[in-house]
């Protein structure tokens, strides 16, 4: 899957140049839930560490001279509190993270620890492709423009954009439920062979392709009939397991051994 390999490349380029420049900023949290929405720039790693830690990067054309020993406010409301370009609030159990610019901001690596959840929402045009590294914990995404890439992720995670693809690396240890949805993306994902899952792949006006290596067994929907649709596809691997759902309304699914 050259697409992908190259993608999670760059994404590692793109943390080594941010974590030699960077800002950053930190919160004592190993619990609870992070709600991350309209971050344009974003990559999340796993730490095995008690923070959240945000390292933030700004090339330096992006800097307003005008603007030193200023605090930045959004028309929202929002302060930047973490001087790093974002809103970071505790409301009890939850992390409320937004940028202040709407049109660009910087570019953001946040370390978040297995046990926090994280939900991502992102709406604007803006945004870049979020990225998500080695992720342990639960996570939420929702997209209208901005592609996802789950690079070894192990869930559970519900993703679904609307205009943006999705590239998926599951890791070798899932937990249920999986489900990845595009409407005008295609759905493209890589899975252990040895997986046992209980899958169900769907498409309106694309196709649906699966390595072979997969010896999946289809379910029967016309008495004794196997019927095998680009549409819709239930099936089991390897006796069945977690609940897995890959679905494109307009674009392809495709399902490859990892």
């Amino acid at each position: 899957m050259k697409k992908i390999h190259l993608t999670f490349l760059l994404s590692i380029l793109f943390t080594h140049v941010l974590l030699a420049q960077n800002r950053e900023y930190k919160l004592a949290k190993s619990t609870g839930k992070l709600e991350i929405k309209e971050l344009n720039n974003v990559l999340f790693e796993s730490t095995s560490g008690n923070e959240i830690i945000f390292n933030a990067f700004k090339e330096d054309g992006d800097v307003d001279e005008r603007a030193r020993g200023l605090r930045s406010i959004s028309a929202s409301g929002l302060e930047d509190n973490t001087g790093i370009g974002l809103s970071v609030v505790e409301k009890g159990n939850i992390i409320e993270v937004r940028q202040l610019r709407k049109t660009e901001g910087p570019a953001i690596v946040i370390k978040v620890p297995k046990g926090v959840v994280i939900s991502y929402e992102h709406t604007s045009p803006y945004g870049k492709e979020v990225t998500f590294k080695s992720i342990e914990s639960e996570i939420e995404v929702s997209t209208v423009h901005s592609g996802v890439i789950l690079d070894n992720v192990s869930g559970p995670m519900t993703v679904k954009t609307v205009h943006g693809d999705i590239e998926c690396m599951m890791s070798q240890t899932m937990k249920s439920p999986v489900s990845v949805v595009s409407v005008h993306g295609h759905v493209d994902v890589n899975m252990p062979l040895a997986i046992k899952a209980s899958l169900k792949m769907k498409t309106v006006y694309g196709e649906i392709f699966v390595d072979p290596a997969f010896k999946m067994e289809v379910e029967r929907t016309n008495g004794d009939m196997v019927a095998y649709s680009s549409n819709d596809v239930n099936g089991k691997i390897n006796g069945g397991g977690i609940d897995i759902t890959l679905s494109s309304t307009h674009n392809n699914v495709y399902l490859r051994k990892r």
